[in-house]
C-alpha cells in the first residue's frame, strides 16, 4: 500500500468512526441484474470538504445526488471500486485511434444545471441503451446527478457545436469522480465512451489531479469491462488499491 492510501485509510478511520451512525442500509434488486438482493449502506449528507469526499472515494464508496454509498451485499461481492493514476496511464493502439478520430471534437467544462439541450441528449441515449427500464433525464438529473454536498461539473463534447456527449464529474484537488457520461447513440463509431476517459486523463494532468475513480467494476457485466482497458488501472480488494497492467 502506497503512503497516500495509508494516509487516506488512517483518515478516513477517524471520520467512519464519527459519522458511521447516520448510515443505513437500503436492500433492493441487484442494479447490474446479478441474482442477489442489493444492499446500499449509505447516508444522506450535507456539503463535505473535498478532502472528506477524497477519503470517501479512496474507501470505495459512491456518490448518488446526495447520497454516498457503499454496498454491504450480503451474498455477492462483486462490486469493486477501480481507479486510475493519471501519473501512469499510457494509451494503448487503439485508445490513440479513437483520440485521432475525435480531434474535431471541442470539450469544455460547464457548470452542471439541469438543461433541455442536455436533457434531450440524456433522454435520447436511455432509451436507446435502456429501453425497458423506463429512466427519464428529469430523474437522473434531479435524483443522480444534482447535489449540494461536493463541486461538480459537466464536461460537454461538441462536433460543429452540436451536443454529441457529456461527462458527469465530481472535482476535488486531487481527484475526480466519474459519475455518468452519456453520448448520442448515432455517433456510437466514435467511442465517445473511450474519449471521455482520454479526455478526463489529458484535463487532469494539465490541472496536476492524480487519481480518476470510475466507478465500480463487476468482472461478470460485459458492460463494465471497457473500464480496465485503461492500464495501468488499480482495483480495491480487501481494502487495499492493488494495480494491474495486464
Amino acid at each position: 500500500m502506497s503512503s497516500y492510501d495509508e494516509q487516506c485509510s488512517e483518515d478516513f478511520g477517524r471520520i467512519r468512526a464519527r459519522i458511521e451512525r447516520y448510515f443505513v442500509d437500503l436492500r433492493t434488486a441487484c442494479p447490474y441484474g446479478l441474482p442477489f438482493v442489493a444492499t446500499f449502506h449509505q447516508a444522506m449528507l450535507c456539503p463535505i470538504e473535498q478532502r472528506v469526499m477524497e477519503l470517501f472515494l479512496a474507501a470505495g464508496y459512491r456518490r448518488n445526488g446526495n447520497c454516498l454509498y457503499t454496498m454491504h451485499c450480503a451474498d455477492c461481492a462483486a462490486c469493486i471500486a477501480i481507479r486510475l493514476d493519471v501519473r501512469e496511464f499510457r494509451p494503448n493502439r487503439n485508445q490513440r485511434r479513437v483520440q485521432k478520430k475525435n480531434v474535431d471534437i471541442e470539450c469544455s467544462v460547464e457548470d452542471l444545471v439541469q438543461d433541455r439541450e442536455n436533457l434531450q441528449l440524456c433522454q435520447k441515449f436511455l432509451e436507446r441503451r435502456y429501453p425497458q427500464k423506463n429512466n427519464t433525464a428529469e430523474g437522473y438529473y434531479q435524483s443522480f446527478f444534482l447535489n449540494g454536498i461536493v463541486d461538480s461539473r459537466r464536461i460537454e463534447f461538441r462536433l460543429a457545436g452540436r451536443l454529441v456527449g457529456a461527462s458527469i464529474v465530481d472535482f476535488g484537488r486531487n481527484w475526480v469522480n466519474a459519475v455518468y457520461f452519456y453520448f448520442d447513440p448515432d455517433e456510437s463509431d466514435r467511442s465517445l465512451g473511450t474519449y471521455n476517459i482520454i479526455t478526463l486523463v489529458d484535463m487532469c494532468r494539465a490541472w496536476g489531479i492524480d487519481y480518476i475513480y470510475l466507478g465500480y467494476y463487476i468482472r461478470d457485466v460485459a458492460a463494465m469491462s471497457y473500464k480496465t482497458a485503461f492500464k495501468p488501472y488499480s482495483l480495491l480488494e480487501d481494502g487495499q488499491w492493488r494495480s494491474y497492467r495486464s
